[in-house]
């Protein structure tokens, strides 16, 4: 599955659990996809250097959104779970 692909379906399941998609949710998606994060700050002073207004605490509410929704899974590091027959 292409990190496209990959990132479409995750939108997908945000907007059926009631979430907007705005611009600094789909940047720290990006993020995440294309990086192996190992923690909040990581993925954080990654996204200020796109988007100098993201907050910590919204890295922290989105990784913790795709947590619930079971699209992220927290060990050593932050990778996105999408499974080839989900998709």
């Amino acid at each position: 599955m292409s990190v496209q692909e990959k990132k479409s379906y995750i939108l997908q399941e945000l907007r059926k659990n009631g979430c907007r998609i705005t611009n600094q949710r789909q940047l720290l998606i990006d993020i995440i996809l294309q990086d192996e994060c190992c923690c909040c700050k990581e993925i954080y002073y990654q996204a200020i250097k796109k988007d100098p207004t993201i907050g910590m605490a919204t890295v922290y509410r989105m990784v913790k959104t795709l947590e619930e929704t079971g699209l992220i899974k927290r060990k050593n590091l932050y990778r996105i779970q999408v499974e080839e027959e989900s998709a």
